[in-house]
């Protein structure tokens, strides 16, 4: 699959624009390409506790779920490649919740926009927790 980096970066921009940013005035975009062709995105989402914020992946995420097939299994489209910006279509890179966030909407070998290029999201999250870890300790218990 061809992805189009600059239209996935456009896509983001598009929705940093309708980030809710009154507190830190940092609006943020994603979006994201999924391996059934289709591009989600979200937005950062801002509340005054901060703690509730949103971050633009948590949304991009949400629309991935919302707008995919009624029937969610093992073969549900996934995310193959996610572009983060500021309003002004700088490069951002996901924070360690939302890299969590990601990994289980795309797996290890999502690809990452970055300001050097895309990166794979096993390189920006080493080590990972996933569903394995969880399925191991629970049959411990």
């Amino acid at each position: 699959m061809t992805i189009d980096w600059a239209g996935l970066r456009l896509a983001a921009v598009t929705a940093a624009k309708r980030a809710h940013a009154p507190y830190s005035r940092l609006r943020v975009g994603a979006a994201g390409l999924t391996s059934d062709g289709r591009v989600v995105t979200g937005c950062n989402v801002e509340n005054a506790s901060y703690g509730l914020t949103l971050c633009a992946e948590c949304g991009l995420v949400s629309a991935l779920h919302a707008t995919g097939p009624a029937e969610r299994d093992d073969a549900s489209p996934a995310l193959v490649a996610v572009a983060v910006v500021a309003g002004d279509g700088d490069a951002l890179l996901p924070c360690g919740r939302c890299r969590q966030l990601l990994l289980e909407a795309g797996g290890p070998r999502l690809l990452i926009d970055t300001a050097q290029g895309p990166v794979r999201l096993d390189v920006l999250l080493p080590a990972a927790f996933g569903a394995n870890d969880l399925a191991a300790r629970s049959e411990q218990g």
